[in-house]
This record gives C-alpha cells, structure tokens and sequence, in this order.
C-alpha cells in the first residue's frame, strides 16, 4: 500500500505529493482547532458547553435565545478574528524563515511587524480624526513593506548571510521601538490610551465589521503565497542552485517579502503587535508535517490560529473579568522558546 496521495490537474498546471501520515496529522491539527474554538466560543461571563455551542451555531444568527445573541454578537467575530490574524502571523514568519534560510527569522524579531506598528501609530496620531480607521492597514502594511525590503537592502554583500539579516533586522527593530516610545511620550493623551492595550496584541473589541474589513487582505495574500510556494521550496537551496535551475531569485524573493509585509502589517493593523507566532507556529509545524512548504504553509496557518486563539481563551479566563491581551501570553511562550532556538542554532553551527 502507498504512502503517497497523488494529485494533478493539467487544466490547473499543479501536481504535488502528500505523505497520508502527514495529511492525517495535519487533520489532527484541524481537529485541535475546531474543538478549541467551540470551547474557546462557550467561555466567558456567560457560560455555555460545547453541545449547547454547536446547537446556537447551526441554529444560525437568527435565534432568540441569549446564548445566539452573545455568541454570534461578540464571541464568534473574535475567535474569527483570533484565527484569521494567526494564519496571516505564521504565514508571514514560514515566508521570512524560507527567504532568509534561519530558523529564528520572523516579522516581529527582524522587526518587520515594528515596521508595521511605527505606520499604525502614525495613523492613530495624524489621520484616525480624519478618515477611516480601515485604512490604518494600508499604512501598516505600507510600514511592513518598507522596513523589510530596507533590511533586505542592508544585510546585502555579496549575497545575504542569515546571521547578517537577523542582526540587522534586530538593530531595526530595537530603534523603531525606541522611536515609537518616544513618539507616544509626546503623543496626546487619547491617542496614548488608544495605542497601549492595541500595542500589547489584542482581539478585544473585534467584531463583524473588522472580520470583513480585514478579509480582503487574507483573499489577496494568501492565494499569491500558495501560487509561490514552490518558489519557496526553491530559495532555501541558497543563491547558486537556484540561479543555476533558471530561478529569477531576486524577483522571486521580492514577491515573497512582499506577501510577508502584506500579511504581517495587515494583523498588525487589526489585533496589534502579536508576538512569536510568527517564530512558534512554522517550527511546530515542520515537527508535525515536514519541510516542504506546500503542506508546512496549510499546517503553519492552522497552527497559528492555534496559538492566538489559545492565547486569547487564557487572557479572557484567567484573570476574570479581567481581559489580559493575548499578546502578553504569546510573548511568554514565545520568549523562552527564542532563547532555546538560539541555544540550538549555536550548537548547530559550533
């Protein structure tokens, strides 16, 4: 018996390979995911148990009874939100890690996601009295984009070293933290208050017109990351093999910061500065389904959602009523976890 599922489409131009050990624990991933959220969806104030959950929710938003009103009202936008801004982070964080070829590269270390929050906070300061919040996400991506491709630029000589990019994106990320302190010192006091929970990471207040507003970012990027994915696959071997097999690698390497800026400054525009999903959820997923970036994206995404939905489950329960922001609880896993990647690319290249 196979080990392999083989699928191609000539119409489509794709064929791929799949190992059903990993696809069966890429399911089990999704099944972790569905359960959380229904949890995840039942907690709160208003206590209602997974059944009675699955019952409001099949039952519609239409439904009289308090339950469909709090959880179609305010609980499910959230966990949408939780789930989607976790994919586009691990989406983002895989991108950077295959680009740069280092397991410690994501877009909040090398500072892509400081990028992205320096553009918010500019916008709450100048322009959130004078047009639509929904356009914060142009300038964060806008940020995202620019502080990436200046690293990129920076950590150039004759080639990039992954070492080079990551101290370079750490320099840049520690001044633009600085100048973003020091802007919000001076910055009035509402939009002070505004910036600091939203700085931390935080779904808080998400509802139905953030979903849709946030939407068409995922809907732009993401099918854009699954159309390079096999250029993907490709910039990991390096800069000689792939310019040997006829890789336009530079152009191709663009198009894929580019995907990462779009993806990590449009969550950050929309749930704050997140951190360490990006780092977390791609080095999980290589554990659980491989390498090869065309199931390690689809696992990467789930496995971020997992991450940020958990974190916000824990920051709504925990400390009750009080809502801690799911940022403060990424950051505590996610910086020990940081130290023992460090620890291990050391002794790897020792």
């Amino acid at each position: 018996m196979s080990r392999y599922v083989t699928f191609r489409s000539e119409r489509l131009r794709l064929s791929f390979l799949l190992e059903k050990k990993r696809m069966a624990m890429l399911f089990v991933s999704m099944l972790i995911l569905l359960i959380l959220s229904i949890v995840s969806i039942g907690e709160g104030t208003l206590y209602i148990s997974p059944l009675r959950t699955v019952q409001v929710l099949w039952a519609g938003p239409h439904g009289e009874a308090m339950e469909s009103i709090v959880i179609w009202n305010f609980r499910l936008p959230r966990l949408i939100m939780a789930c989607l801004a976790g994919m586009a982070l691990a989406l983002a964080g895989t991108i950077m890690q295959g680009v740069v070829r280092n397991p410690l590269a994501s877009p909040d270390i090398i500072g892509i996601t400081s990028g992205a929050a320096m553009a918010a906070v500019l916008f709450l300061a100048i322009f959130s009295l004078k047009t639509s919040i929904f356009l914060m996400p142009v300038f964060a991506f806008a940020g995202a984009l620019l502080v990436a491709v200046f690293i990129y630029l920076a950590a150039w000589k004759k080639g990039i070293s992954p070492s080079r990019i990551i101290l370079v994106g750490l320099g840049v990320s520690a001044l633009l933290e600085a100048l973003k302190t020091l802007f919000l010192i001076f910055s009035p006091i509402a939009v002070l208050s505004q910036a600091k929970v939203w700085l931390t990471g935080t779904v808080y207040g998400a509802n139905w017109d953030t979903v849709l507003y946030y939407s068409p970012w995922l809907i732009l990027f993401v099918p854009i990351l699954f159309t390079l994915s096999r250029r993907l696959n490709i910039q990991v071997l390096g800069n000689e093999l792939p310019t040997l097999l006829g890789g336009r690698l530079q152009l191709q390497r663009f198009a894929l910061i580019f995907t990462a800026a779009g993806l990590a400054g449009s969550a950050v525009a929309f749930v704050g500065s997140v951190g360490f999903i990006g780092l977390m959820a791609p080095h999980i997923s290589r554990r659980i389904v491989g390498g090869s970036h065309g199931i390690l994206l689809v696992c990467s995404a789930v496995m971020g959602a997992i991450l940020l939905v958990a974190a916000d489950l824990v920051g709504r329960t925990l400390f009750a009523p009080r809502d801690i922001p799911a940022g403060v609880f990424t950051a505590v896993i996610g910086a020990p976890f940081f130290l023992y990647m460090l620890i291990k690319v050391k002794r790897q290249q020792g």
